[in-house]
């Protein structure tokens, strides 16, 4: 006997087709779900994490991008793949995802922000970015950057779950683990503080446990999961 449609067991193919058909709200960029993102283009270019395309219509070129300048090169060397981003090109709808994590857009209006490296999954051609190394960073293996974006334009980032933002008040500093911070306000003195005693509590059973700081007045936003990022050890072959 066959298994009965409407069972828990199977979805008659036209209803999957209609329950998770592509939507579209009119916007540039949307998501199409929690961890799906669309970007429509019109002869434009945005930039997206190397490998986060999963689809796309119409007429799109992709190139590895460009570091530009001679001191964006040497920092893009440093960080290995980790700061590897795609140069999309065109007209078309773009799909983009990264390992099933929760997307959020961001807007920025004449505003900077700084996002972790392996979180940022897209941003507009229009704004302005730079890799910046977080005090202390060399300690650490592998380096620990973020990237710089400034100007007016949308910015998409990554999360493992939901993300929550704390706040940062002037006096009072924020200490979180780097593998759980996915991005902070511009303003904010950043540094990295190693404590050994820690890692005997989060079950470390070697090295020294490393932490963010963060003072001034601002925000940081954190996912609910600890990313460890594997050190390529240098670029591409």
């Amino acid at each position: 006997m066959g298994d009965s449609v409407g069972s828990g067991v199977a979805t008659r193919l036209g209803e999957f087709v209609a329950a998770h058909a592509q939507t579209d709200t009119g916007g540039t960029w949307q998501l199409e779900s929690k961890k799906m993102l669309e970007i429509h283009l019109s002869g434009g270019t945005v930039f997206t994490k190397l490998g986060a395309m999963v689809a796309y219509y119409g007429d799109l070129g992709f190139e590895r991008a460009g570091a530009g300048s001679a001191g964006k090169f040497l920092k893009t060397m440093a960080t290995g793949e980790k700061a590897a981003t795609t140069k999309v090109t065109g007209s078309g709808i773009l799909y983009c995802a990264d390992q099933g994590k929760e997307i959020s857009i961001l807007y920025l209006e004449n505003e900077s922000i700084f996002v972790n490296g392996s979180d940022c999954l897209a941003y507009s051609d229009s704004l302005a970015w730079d890799i910046v190394f977080t005090g202390g960073a060399s300690m650490m293996a592998g380096g620990l950057f973020s990237l710089k974006l400034s100007g007016t334009g949308y910015v998409a980032i990554t999360t493992n779950g939901k993300p929550l933002v704390l706040g940062v008040v002037s006096g009072s500093s924020l200490f979180t683990d780097p593998n759980a911070t996915v991005a902070w306000s511009d303003g904010l003195q950043t540094s990295v503080k190693a404590d050994v005693n820690l890692k005997t509590i989060m079950g470390r059973a070697s090295g020294e446990t490393f932490q963010m700081r963060f003072d001034g007045q601002g925000f940081v936003v954190v996912q609910p999961y600890e990313e460890i990022v594997v050190a390529s050890g240098g670029g591409s072959s």
